[in-house]
């Protein structure tokens, strides 16, 4: 019985494993856990070192990304989190989309925090070694309040 249940895991493993998908869905939580933790060095193990980050302005390579996301790994500054909501890897398996919600908050002098949401697009490239990592990333405000879906996303479980 013990036999049987290890290889079920294994194959079960194994299929997980074999779908890039779910390896982009669970590398884009994991780049968010990176931020939340605000471990700014595990953040940019995520991104290609040729990567665009397009926000009000084009941010190249780690060194310019890194700059322009300082803030979050600042202590007091605003600390951000997003899901994938949409995960979608062209045929031949080598580049992928990530779409979903953010959630960024900040807290001023008075203790008051403010939220603001969005949505951001992670575009996701194959490596050699086997990784996926950023290479173009965008974001922008939400147009209204975000629905009961996208809050619900943010609050799920990691399941990776």
């Amino acid at each position: 019985m013990k036999t049987l249940v290890l290889a079920l895991l294994t194959l079960a493993s194994t299929a997980v494993a074999a779908d890039p998908a779910n390896e982009v869905r669970c590398r884009e939580i994991a780049f968010s856990l990176a931020a939340e933790a605000g471990d700014i060095e595990h953040f940019l193990s995520f991104i290609d070192v040729d990567a665009r980050f397009v926000g009000a302005e084009v941010y190249r390579g780690l060194d310019e990304i890194a700059a322009a996301w300082g803030p979050f790994f600042a202590e007091g500054g605003p600390r951000i989190k997003w899901r994938p909501q949409i995960v979608e890897v062209l045929e031949d398996g080598t580049l992928a989309l990530s779409r979903g919600p953010y959630r960024l908050t900040e807290v001023d002098e008075d203790g008051n925090t403010t939220e603001y949401w969005g949505t951001y697009n992670s575009i996701w490239r194959l490596e050699d070694d086997g990784n996926w990592k950023i290479v173009l990333d965008a974001g922008s405000p939400a147009a209204e309040p975000p629905g009961e879906a996208e809050r619900a996303l943010l609050e799920e479980e990691n399941d990776c």
